[in-house]
């Protein structure tokens, strides 16, 4: 394959602020040069969906350009080199997030990862009266697997409830823990609140009483270091275009032993051994998971969106964007009339927020006149909007590469929008 270009060595998180050139990283993204209503873009949509660095969209290209077959059926040349630099990203994030590439399948992202989970483990062991349980301040994608399932099985939903600033109420979760609980299934990181859950707390506590755990990575991975062995859980799922992959990536790792016991979960070509219209015999874990043909040059394109995010180091990511964090925080709560919702004491560079009298997309509309890119909505959070009896907020996410100056712009037009709306 052609070479990725290096975002530069890594340094240690104390020096990230001075040893790391913030604006040579940010002239990586080619989008952020754009103008967008003759104003310079400022994008504040990161949870939504990350921008793309040079590498990545290179790395992506040049396979298409030269390289491009399909995987494992082929042993001509170009078959081979796509085959290998398949595998190889699979093997670049199973190191970045500490587990087996055995036990890593690659799927279109989070949303398809938990659906595999729910139709492929669930449905098949639970039984007519046993209990899901999820937390407030799930995304859909958290949420709706689990319906369909239950009712086909006869289980039910319970809810783990949060605390005013938006944490997760350990005490009551720990007593909602009870036997008929098979499963829980929980954000690591909330793409609305910004609250960064124990997981591994959580995870330890679940395996103590013989439920089944499912961390949604999707808003963790792409912001700090995730040591899945570490953390305990049984499934763990993450999106690769939030993490400055291509749109369409992402993977679910799961326990070996689950990976063996569970059926495939959708049928067709590379996730068989052999077929005969009497019986088909499956392949091993994880391609027996990964039937048609993938995104190819998304996954490649995610093993390149790994090698940049390892090159500046998580550590310094997620320290930047806690000073972005701070920084923002401090800017927005000193608006007249604006709401944050969320101040987990710990928590990830995500601000939802409401200003008096005006609607969210409104302000979301008239921030994008100015340039600025903030998402508007629901969020894919429902039960989470009802908790706080509201029906959208706006959010800003940031990363690491927003600047001190893009917050100060943005605020600003947050007091001009105001004034445009009386």
């Amino acid at each position: 394959m052609s070479q990725v270009p290096s975002a530069g060595p890594p340094v240690s998180a104390a020096q990230a602020r001075n040893s790391i050139d913030w604006p040579g990283v940010r002239g990586d993204f080619p989008v952020l040069a754009r103008l967008i209503n003759g104003k310079p873009l400022i994008y504040l949509d990161s949870a939504n969906t990350s921008q793309k660095p040079r590498s990545v969209i290179d790395t992506t290209d040049a396979f298409y350009r030269e390289h491009n077959a399909n995987i494992s059926r082929a042993v001509h040349t170009l078959g081979m080199e796509a085959t290998e630099a398949y595998e190889a990203a699979r093997g670049k994030l199973a190191a970045f997030l500490n587990i087996r590439a055995d036990d890593l399948v690659l799927t279109s992202g989070t949303t398809q990862a938990i659906n595999l989970v729910a139709y492929s483990y669930a449905l098949p062991t639970l039984k007519p009266g046993e209990v899901i349980l999820l937390t407030r301040m799930e995304h859909h994608a958290n949420i709706v697997p689990w319906q369909l399932i239950a009712e086909r099985c006869g289980a039910s939903i319970r809810v783990a409830e949060i605390t005013p600033a938006g944490e997760l109420d350990l005490d009551a979760l720990w007593k909602q823990m009870t036997p008929e609980v098979k499963i829980i299934g929980l954000t690591h990181v909330s793409n609305v609140l910004g609250t960064v859950n124990p997981v591994a707390d959580i995870c330890r506590e679940a395996r103590k009483r013989g439920i089944v755990s499912l961390v949604d990575g999707s808003q963790a991975v792409p912001h700090r270091r995730v040591d899945i062995a570490a953390i305990g859980c049984d499934f763990y799922a993450f999106t690769g275009h939030k993490m400055l992959g291509p749109t369409g990536t992402g993977g679910l790792w799961a326990r070996s032993e689950h990976l063996q016991s569970m059926p495939p979960f959708i049928g067709g070509g590379e996730m068989i051994r052999e077929v005969r219209f009497e019986k088909t015999t499956y392949n091993d874990p994880p391609h027996k998971f990964e039937a048609g043909t993938p995104n190819i040059a998304g996954v490649i394109g995610l093993g390149a969106a790994v090698d940049y995010l390892q090159a500046l180091g998580m550590a310094n990511i997620e320290a930047r964007e806690q000073q972005l964090l701070a920084h923002a925080t401090t800017a927005l709560e000193a608006v007249n009339g604006l709401r944050i919702f969320g101040s987990a004491r710990e928590k990830a560079a995500v601000l939802s927020f409401l200003v008096e009298g005006a609607h969210a997309h409104d302000l979301a509309t008239l921030l994008d006149l100015e340039g600025i890119a903030v998402r508007s909505g629901h969020h894919c959070a429902h039960p989470l909007m009802a908790h706080f009896g509201v029906p959208a907020t706006c959010r800003a996410s940031l990363a690491f590469y927003n600047t001190f100056e893009e917050i100060d712009s943005f605020v600003a037009a947050i007091g001009k929008v105001r004034k445009l709306l009386g």
